[in-house]
């Protein structure tokens, strides 16, 4: 059983995000704790259990809503999602910001192909910039894409690649063969289908929570001229793009397991009893009962603010800051809550298997991911100085 503590109203959400958050949960819950049992139980491995958690997402019909859909429906989609299974909203995810590029950069027919099959569960997308030596300094990149007739030779190697070896295609940035790497770069973006010769991953890693990520090589992959997204030149633009439409949605993921975390630790401490009554009755529980609340509620604002901005095509300065700030907040905000449940569950707090213990995993990547808190911190200081 999923226990919550419902939201408190915000002027950001209109009635269809309400409804979009709604039908998750009558028509998704079900389906993903399912796939969570089997994974837990090792009846699906984990490359099974991505492929399910899609196909479930894609019969609740939310994938939709994430890939085709506007910025408060992917963070009302993300923040529930999450609230359920850190590994589910990562799947999630990647189908949007896999298809992204594709979306704003990409011909019609790519779209077809690419966008709306992933937008029904039909393809598995994976978004491939970050490199052994080039993860916060995204212009650093190293793989490259060699102009060869009607087409790109592409080479190198990305790393820490959601999906890896699961993926149907990847949407890969490189810099333009012959040019050195540095701060101007040109930088294309080529959709890579994952049965291309030369693809492999020559690599599966582990990290704290469930999460299917590897390295994948490209060894003179032959890409055609038409799976170019914009122009030669424009694939940074594009990628920095995508990761700042993404960045409010890793602040509603953080939201869904903070919130989560907070519902089921507001449910252990009203039935734990410790010296003759529950630990709710003691004065400095209910003090961080009360901090956790303000907080959590504190990030979601933030969080639907930024979501917000982008729907109402605010200024490009406005957009990036409150998509950092959102990321920023709601991410530092969910390593507390999480750690402050773990403390309240005591003992229990750190055996495996545990939800808490399982979100106090599942939240450490998102501080990380999709640049870190130290990037936002500088994003938001170069937009508050920047001359008006």
């Amino acid at each position: 059983m999923i226990h919550r503590v419902e939201p408190l109203p915000t002027t950001f959400l209109e009635p269809r995000h309400e409804e979009l958050r709604a039908r998750i949960r009558s028509r998704a819950e079900a389906p993903l704790e399912e796939i969570l049992r089997a994974f837990a139980s090792g009846t699906l491995d984990e490359s099974a259990a991505a492929r399910a958690f899609v196909k479930a997402l894609a019969q609740a019909d939310v994938l939709a809503a994430v890939v085709q859909g506007e910025a408060r429906s992917l963070a009302v989609a993300r923040e529930e999602i999450a609230a359920v299974s850190g590994f589910a909203d990562t799947e999630l995810a990647l189908q949007g910001l896999g298809s992204d590029p594709i979306r704003r950069a990409g011909s019609p027919s790519l779209i077809r192909e690419y966008v709306e099959r992933a937008a029904f569960g039909e393809r598995i997308a994976a978004f491939a910039l970050t490199e052994k030596d080039a993860g916060s300094d995204a212009r650093s990149l190293r793989t490259a894409a060699r102009r060869d007739g009607n087409g790109y030779l592409v080479r190198g190697i990305k790393t820490l690649i959601t999906n890896a070896g699961i993926a149907d295609f990847y949407t890969v940035f490189a810099r333009l063969e012959g040019t050195p790497a540095g701060k101007d770069v040109p930088m294309v973006a080529l959709v890579v289908d994952a049965a291309t010769p030369g693809v492999s991953v020559v690599e599966r890693l582990k990290t704290l929570a469930p999460h299917p990520i590897g390295t994948v090589a490209f060894e003179d992959c032959r890409v055609p001229l038409d799976h170019r997204l914009g122009e030669e030149g424009e694939g940074l633009d594009i990628a920095f793009a995508t990761l700042t439409r993404f960045r409010p949605s890793v602040g509603a993921a953080a939201v869904g397991l903070a919130g989560r975390a907070f519902a089921e630790t507001l449910h252990h401490v009203q039935t734990r009893r410790q010296f003759g009554r529950s630990l709710a009755q003691f004065e400095m529980v209910r003090e961080r009962l009360a901090q956790m609340h303000a907080e959590l509620e504190s990030a979601r604002l933030q969080v639907y603010r930024a979501a917000w901005t982008q729907d109402k095509s605010h200024g490009a300065g406005t957009v990036e800051s409150c998509a950092s700030m959102a990321k920023l907040v709601a991410t530092e905000t969910a390593g507390r809550i999480a750690d402050q449940a773990v403390q309240l569950f005591g003992g229990r707090g750190v055996v495996e298997g545990e939800i808490v213990e399982s979100i106090y995993r599942e939240v450490r990547a998102l501080r990380i991911y999709e640049g870190s808190s130290e990037i936002q911190q500088l994003i938001l200081a170069r937009e508050l100085l920047r001359p008006q």
